[in-house]
């Protein structure tokens, strides 16, 4: 069925993500797992959210919560998120706001309502995967997000399509860790305006930063450049998976109510509404500690990465270079050329069971063979002391 000439062409561009084909290897025993960018299930507030359900359940609001809902989202958890957004400096109203299951939806939803086969989508090299797969179901084609090249370069390179929207995560991307300063924010705000083009901000990691001073999201700038966020270009994507929960799915989307209008319409097209007693425990939980629980994160997270980061130094050969994030989840990391990250990775898997992802899959035209990424989230700090000298071992050899 996979060349089923019924299936739409689409479907041809649909690949499985290798990130999730390689979890599936890691129930092994003894495997440790550098791969996904997975939360630690220990830091998860089990027991509010415990409580949450419950309250959800009782019986003035049991059948809010099981009933369908709006498409738009939980009113309570747009509230709260509206002023979440103002203190990261973002002044939206609720009608600004839709909740998705996850933002891996918005950014589906996003290349349903932006992408037409053949425009052009501006995104890093490498970029998130995930942004990858949603994007390439539209049929673009992609064009290298970088500080290099200007409007009348990417117009021309589009040829008969129409550069549709920068993305980029500019808060410690995936796959790379690293963040984009403010003049780098600025200038693509600049060069949006000269294509006349969106940007899709993924702000996913926003609220994992361990060092240096906060800078202000791509969507703060432009409504100080703008005013309002009606008169704005920028979309920004937000998400609960990375700092409460992952398997409840709930995201978020800030625009301008006109595109928040059409991205609701695709969202009733695909699945009606996100899980209402989801949406209900999301919003009890936040509200009783988001605040008191980002701290203690990333105290644990900012502990994992600075092991790593020591024992990368300690145990990895010459020519070998890695990012030095400053929050997020992830560190990059470039072999010495004519190295395959994709061959350390069998290797490494089948002599010393260390697992990671393999760079290739986060750049659109199959370069960077010689690149992997490294996440710290989820294994403790022994297991990362060992996992690093086992792959500055296989490298060794």
């Amino acid at each position: 069925m996979s060349k089923n000439p019924l299936f739409a062409t689409r479907a041809s561009r649909m690949k499985a993500s290798e990130i999730r084909e390689l979890l599936k290897l890691l129930d092994q025993p003894g495997i440790i797992s550098f791969a996904g960018g997975i939360p630690d299930p220990a830091l998860f507030p089990a027991d509010a959210f415990s409580q949450a359900f419950q309250a959800a359940l009782g019986p003035q609001t049991q059948a809010q919560a099981l009933q369908y809902s709006v498409s738009e989202g939980y009113v309570p958890l747009r509230e709260w998120l509206v002023q979440h957004m103002r203190e990261i400096g973002v002044t939206c109203d609720i009608d600004n706001i839709l909740i998705t299951s996850g933002s891996q939806q918005a950014l589906d939803y996003l290349g349903k309502l932006f992408l037409s086969p053949g425009d052009t989508a501006l995104v890093g090299w490498p970029t998130y995967l995930g942004a990858l797969a949603a994007f390439n179901a539209y049929e673009p084609q992609f064009d290298r997000l970088n500080g290099n090249s200007g409007a009348a370069e990417y117009k021309a390179a589009a040829g008969d399509g129409a550069v549709k929207f920068a993305y980029l995560s500019a808060d410690f991307a995936n796959p790379t860790g690293e963040t984009l300063d403010r003049q780098g924010r600025e200038a693509l705000l600049d060069l949006a305006e000269e294509l006349d083009c969106a940007i899709i901000e993924d702000g996913a990691y926003q609220a994992l930063r361990y060092d240096g001073d906060p800078i202000p999201p791509i969507l703060s700038l432009e409504l100080a450049r703008k005013g309002s966020i009606e008169n704005c270009r920028t979309i920004y994507c937000g998400s609960f998976s990375k700092t409460l929960s992952p398997g409840l799915r709930m995201g978020w989307v800030v625009a301008p109510k006109p595109t928040i209008s059409q991205l609701v319409l695709l969202k009733q097209a695909a699945d009606l509404h996100s899980a209402t007693i989801n949406q209900m425990a999301v919003h009890d939980v936040a509200q009783a500690c988001f605040d008191s629980h980002i701290p203690q994160v990333r105290a644990v997270y900012q502990n994992r990465r600075d092991v790593m980061l020591d024992a990368l130094e300690q145990h990895m050969p010459d020519g070998v270079e890695w990012t030095r994030p400053e929050g997020g989840m992830f560190i990059w990391v470039t072999l010495p050329a004519g190295v395959s990250g994709s061959e350390l990775l069998a290797r490494a898997l089948d002599t010393v069971k260390v697992a990671f992802v393999p760079g290739q899959a986060f750049f659109p035209d199959g370069s960077g063979a010689n690149t992997i990424r490294l996440s710290f989230s989820n294994s403790d700090e022994a297991a990362i002391r060992e996992g690093i000298r086992r792959l500055g071992e296989v490298l060794r050899a």
